[in-house]
Parts: C-alpha cells; sequence; structure tokens
C-alpha cells in the first residue's frame, strides 16, 4: 500500500495520471460527451445547476456523473489512506463569491482551465487566449499571495461537516435513479433535461460516473492541480505539477488524432466563440479567483471529497454562480459574449482585487 501512496507523489505519478485525464476525457467525448469539451469541470457544474433548475437554458441542463464521481473517488481515496479529514471555517463568504465569480468568468470564456487545455489540445485556437487569461489572472493572484493574502486557517470540525458535500453529490446520483431522463421529456419530477444542445450530449451514465470516480481516486493522490501547476511554477519555479499538465495536453492530443477529433481552427469551433479579448479577460478572472481560493475548480471538488467545508463552499458557490451567470445574461454562447456579461468580468475582477488588497496579514 505504502508502494501505492508513492508513486503518486513522484513526477510520472502525476504525469501518468495527467495522461489519464487527457486520454479518456476525448474518449468520454466519442462516447457522448460534447464535442470539443470531453470533461469541462466548469461547465458540468453548470448543467447540473440547470438540472436543478437553478437557471432555465434549456439547452445546458444535465445532472453530470463525472463531477459526482470527482467528490466520490476522492473520498474514497482519502479514507483508504487515511487522509479523510473534516475542516472548515476560513472565510466561507469569500470563498463563496470566489467561487461565483469564477463561474462567471469561466461561462464567459466557456470553459474551465481543464477545458482551455482539452480545446487546445483539440485545435480549438481561442483557447490560446483563455489560456493566456488564466496564466494572467493566476500571475496577479501570486502577487496578493507574496503580499501576505491569506484567507485565514482553516479548523478541525465535526466528521460529518466533511461529509456534506460528498453527500450531496450522493443525493443528486439518487434523484438521477429515481428521475430518469425520459426520451423527448424535458422534465421528470425534479429533474430538467435537455432535448438539444451541450446538455442533450453524455456518454452513458454508468461509464461517465465511473470515469468520475476513476479520476477523482488518482487526482486526490496525485494532487493534481492545473491553477496550482501555475503558481508553483511562477512562485516557486517548481515544474511537479506543470508535469501533470503539460501530460494531459499531450495526451488529450494524441488521443484527438487517433479519434479524428483534431480539428484546427478559430471559426465554428463546438461551444465556443471567437471573442479573442473576452476569451482572455473571462478567464483572467477565472484565474484569479482559483488563485484567491487555493484551488482550480477540479481540485475543489478532490479537496471537497477528503473533508474540506471550505472547498465545498466554494464548489457551491460556483453552482450558484452557473444559475446567476445565465439568468442575468452573463454567460457566453456560440454568438459571443452575453448582454451583460462584460461587465459582469469587470466587477468580478474589482471584486477580487478589493479581496486581495483588504485580506493581507502584512502590507507588500
Amino acid at each position: 500500500m505504502s508502494k501505492f501512496v508513492q508513486v503518486f507523489a513522484t513526477r510520472w505519478g502525476i504525469i501518468a495520471v495527467g495522461a489519464f485525464i487527457g486520454i479518456f476525457a476525448q474518449l468520454l467525448q466519442k462516447w457522448g460527451n460534447p464535442a470539443n469539451m470531453g470533461i469541462c469541470v466548469a461547465c458540468f457544474e453548470r448543467d447540473m445547476a440547470g438540472a436543478l433548475g437553478l437557471h432555465r437554458a434549456a439547452v445546458v441542463q444535465y445532472m453530470r456523473p463525472e463531477i459526482i464521481g470527482f467528490v466520490v473517488g476522492s473520498l474514497i481515496a482519502a479514507y483508504i489512506f487515511k487522509e479523510f479529514r473534516a475542516r472548515a471555517g476560513s472565510a466561507p463568504i469569500v470563498r463563496f463569491v470566489l467561487g461565483a465569480f469564477a463561474m462567471i468568468g469561466a461561462l464567459v470564456f466557456l470553459g474551465c482551465p481543464w477545458r482551455a487545455v482539452l480545446r487546445l489540445a483539440g485545435g480549438d485556437w481561442n483557447a490560446i487566449f483563455g489560456i493566456l487569461g488564466l496564466v494572467g489572472g493566476v500571475w496577479v493572484g501570486t502577487l496578493f499571495l507574496k503580499g501576505g493574502y491569506n484567507l485565514g486557517r482553516s479548523q478541525t470540525t465535526h466528521t460529518s461537516v466533511g461529509w456534506l458535500l460528498p453527500l450531496t453529490m450522493l443525493g443528486f446520483l439518487a434523484l438521477t435513479l429515481v428521475f430518469p431522463q425520459i426520451p423527448g421529456q424535458d422534465k421528470n419530477g425534479v429533474l430538467f433535461y435537455s432535448l438539444k444542445g451541450p446538455g442533450s450530449m453524455h456518454a452513458a451514465l454508468i461509464i461517465s460516473l465511473v470515469m468520475g470516480l476513476i479520476i477523482g481516486f488518482l487526482a486526490q493522490r496525485s494532487r493534481f492541480c492545473t491553477m496550482g501547476a501555475i503558481r508553483d511554477l511562477v512562485l516557486f519555479r517548481q515544474t511537479h505539477l506543470l508535469s501533470g499538465f503539460i501530460s494531459l495536453v499531450v495526451f488529450a492530443f494524441l488521443t484527438n488524432l487517433v479519434l479524428g477529433q483534431f480539428h484546427p481552427g478559430f471559426a465554428n469551433q463546438p461551444v465556443a466563440h471567437t471573442m479573442g479579448l473576452w476569451n482572455f479577460g473571462g478567464m483572467v478572472l477565472a484565474g484569479l479567483a482559483f488563485c484567491l481560493a487555493g484551488g482550480c475548480p477540479g481540485r475543489q471538488l478532490f479537496l471537497a471529497g477528503e473533508g474540506d467545508g471550505d472547498a465545498a463552499v466554494f464548489v457551491m458557490g460556483m453552482i450558484v454562480g452557473a444559475g446567476i451567470a445565465h439568468n442575468f445574461g452573463l454567460a457566453s454562447s456560440p454568438k459571443g459574449v452575453g448582454p451583460y456579461g462584460i461587465p459582469a468580468v469587470i466587477i468580478g475582477l474589482l471584486v477580487c482585487l478589493f479581496i486581495g488588497f483588504t485580506m493581507r496579514e502584512k502590507v507588500a
């Protein structure tokens, strides 16, 4: 068992995890998930918000099993390796707000960091602007970290606190089983389902769930984090997490070539738009929010699975943020940025800067 633990602490271990995610994200696309996507934490949480009726954008409503699997897979790994530790209490309202604005920024770009690099690996050159924005946002966040920014320490708490998000995800799975999608119907019981658009595109439930469980398990062991890869490179010149990030891109690209899913260009990319400035701006906001919160959206799910109540608050902020983004015309579509998406990005950046400047233990 100890050797298994050590494998994922090595560079080759995290490279293997990145390769697994890169390969199977593209296979999930082949098996039914949206084209030019495969896996997107932000988009999938947005779909879940739609399934729950938090927004009524009919094309993005589906209870994504992958997200459920990420949390539960991490929970299983944390318990097996005795790393489950319930903790919470570190500026929860700030984490919730950061989660909401992270989602808004991601939906202006149309993707989380995972999807940004998966889009690039599929030939979507619009992703270049998003990745540059992500790097820029994380870089600004590292300036705050250097200047003493700190959300404070979380405290060990009741085990039930650490279980609440995993139990919520299991509840979502139960709802999916009790109220499954009925062909031709956009609602069954309490859940909404897309009949067209990205929300209607999904692999079989069992395949998606199993892939989510495996990725959640492996990511918990390896501490895989796309935002952390950039942060560690900028702050410490460390490339351990970056090696997993690069591995994801390389293996996703190779898998796309094999499957015939590599389609280079800017125009007519699925679930994407060509407004480069706001692809960049949206991910600046998302990257800054991720950095201030301490992890990319995938990492927040994995942390929540191992008992981190603060990460769970961030996750809930993202889900609520998805509802806000679609209800108030902030989210983008293939036609371009939503009618109020640009001011939302500007407001989000101002809020993040306010948080960064006011939550420092010492003046830079």
